[in-house]
């Protein structure tokens, strides 16, 4: 019992030690993107051709804050996964070790190709369908803060799902998800996910077809990627086991 209540200690002990250096990677990339958010706000509005506008001192502020989040959160993702398998790296074996270690760049990769998925096609989708509505009726001035939440709600969501087949491969491989569950939930999934595409675009169906069939196909991607793991965890597991056995049959 008390080897038991240690264990737990030391575990509780390891995460904290994780989070708290995820923390301060997130405190000094939030630093850095503040430093140099007013080339990153020129570089998202260079295509845009009306002048944003502020209600308020503390609007300008704000917008500093979420620039520079995003770049922080972006940055912030490679280096709390690394944390992450340093945390689970005891409870892996050796071979899952280096394996589960190669999902730390595709993490970021696919994080910032959700991103340009949503800003390079889906924003400006959207953006010139709402435009389109105003018909010459209304006076269309932008304040920066509701362009930027705009921009992010185009945009975040597809960061975070484009991580759906690596995220998918990582807990297939320590056990937690299997392909045949996946597969079981695959109508939920589909539901879940047009349901997604239908709220984040215009009203049409080809926009809602352009959304949809991308997210589809990484569910599709998610569960090829979890059985090809599955199956290469089931014959390392298959080989250790005769290897035991043979071990036994030799101790005998």
């Amino acid at each position: 019992m008390v080897d038991q209540e240690q264990n737990v200690i030391a575990h509780l002990e390891e995460l904290r030690k994780r989070l708290i250096i995820t923390v301060i990677a997130f405190i000094l990339f939030f630093i850095v993107g503040f430093i140099y958010v007013e080339e990153i706000y020129q570089w998202l509005v260079k295509d845009f051709d009306e002048k944003l506008m502020v209600l308020g001192p503390s609007d300008i502020l704000w917008i500093y804050f979420m620039l520079a989040t995003v770049v922080s959160v972006a940055a912030t993702i490679p280096v709390f996964a690394f944390q992450l398998w340093l945390f689970v790296k005891p409870a892996l074996l050796p071979r899952e070790i280096k394996t589960t270690l190669s999902y730390i760049p595709a993490l970021f990769l696919l994080f910032v190709g959700g991103l340009a998925f949503g800003y390079f096609i889906i924003f400006p989708m959207v953006l010139d369908f709402l435009l389109g509505l105003s018909n010459g009726m209304f006076v269309t001035n932008f304040t920066a803060d509701k362009y930027f939440r705009f921009l992010l709600n185009m945009t975040l969501p597809f960061g975070i799902l484009f991580e759906l087949p690596v995220v998918t491969m990582f807990l297939t491989s320590i056990g937690i998800v299997n392909p045949y569950v996946l597969q079981k939930l695959r109508k939920y999934a589909y539901f879940v996910l047009v349901v997604i595409a239908i709220c984040i675009t215009p009203p049409d169906f080809v926009s809602d077809f352009l959304v949809t069939i991308p997210l589809l196909l990484l569910y599709e991607i998610s569960i090829s990627l979890s059985k090809f793991v599955f199956k290469r965890k089931q014959k390392r597991d298959t080989l250790i086991q005769e290897e035991l056995l043979e071990e036994e049959g030799l101790d005998k």
